[in-house]
C-alpha cells in the first residue's frame, strides 16, 4: 500500500506538467510560508482578535518546535531511507534532496502541528492551515521524497504535540508568554509612533 500509493503520485507528477508545477513550487516554498504566516499573525492582525491570534501563533510555533525536536530524535532510532535512496530506479526524484532518514516526514511534522494547535484556539483559520498541511505532506510523497507512512507519522506526530500543548495548564503557560510577548511588542511600536507623531 505505501509504495503503490508513493508510485501512483510520483508518477501522477511526471505526467502532468500542469499539476507538477504549482506542486513543486509550493512545496518548495512551504517553510517560508507557513513561518511567515505565523509571523504576520503575530505582529500584523490587529482589533479585538489581536491577543487569541497572538497566543494561537505562539503555540503553534512552539508546538512545530516541539514536534520537530522529537521528529529528531525518532528519525535516528528508525532510520529509514527515503524512497529514492531504497528504490532509485523507480521514483522519479522532482528536488535535489539529501540522503537523510525520512521517517517521520520534518515538514509533515511541523505543517500538521501549526494546523491543529490553530484548529484548537481559530477553527476557520486552522482548517485553512489544515488542509495546506495535506496538501504538502501528499506534495513531499508525489515528488518522491517520502514513503506516504513518514509524512502519516509526521502528521500524528504533531497533532499529538499540539493536543498535549493545548492542555490547561500547558496552555495557560504559552498564553501568559504571548500575552508578555504582545504587551512588549505594543510597547516598542508606541515607542517608535511617538516621536513620530510629535514630530508631524
Amino acid at each position: 500500500m505505501d509504495h503503490a500509493l508513493l508510485h501512483t503520485l510520483n508518477t501522477l507528477l511526471v505526467r502532468h506538467d500542469a499539476i507538477e508545477d504549482p506542486v513543486v513550487a509550493y512545496v518548495n516554498a512551504a517553510e517560508l510560508i507557513f513561518a511567515g504566516m505565523l509571523l504576520a499573525a503575530f505582529l500584523v492582525v490587529g482589533g479585538h482578535p489581536r491577543r487569541a491570534t497572538q497566543r494561537a501563533a505562539v503555540a503553534a510555533g512552539l508546538s512545530a518546535g516541539v514536534a520537530l525536536a522529537l521528529a529528531q530524535v525518532l528519525s535516528r532510532i528508525v532510520d529509514r531511507p527515503r524512497p529514492f535512496v531504497a528504490d532509485p530506479g523507480a521514483v522519479h526524484l522532482f528536488a535535489h534532496h539529501v540522503a537523510d532518514p525520512g521517517f517521520p516526514s520534518d515538514h509533515a511534522t511541523a505543517a500538521f502541528a501549526i494546523g491543529v494547535a490553530l484548529f484548537l484556539r481559530l477553527r476557520a483559520w486552522g482548517t485553512i492551515v489544515l488542509v495546506l498541511a495535506t496538501i504538502l505532506a501528499a506534495g513531499r510523497v508525489a515528488m518522491g521524497i517520502h514513503y506516504p507512512s513518514d509524512v502519516l507519522g509526521g502528521a500524528l506526530l504533531g497533532t499529538a504535540v499540539a493536543l498535549v500543548l493545548y492542555h490547561p495548564l500547558v496552555r495557560a503557560l504559552i498564553n501568559r508568554a504571548a500575552d508578555g510577548a504582545g504587551a512588549a511588542l505594543d510597547r516598542t511600536a508606541g515607542a517608535v509612533a511617538r516621536p513620530l507623531r510629535g514630530g508631524g
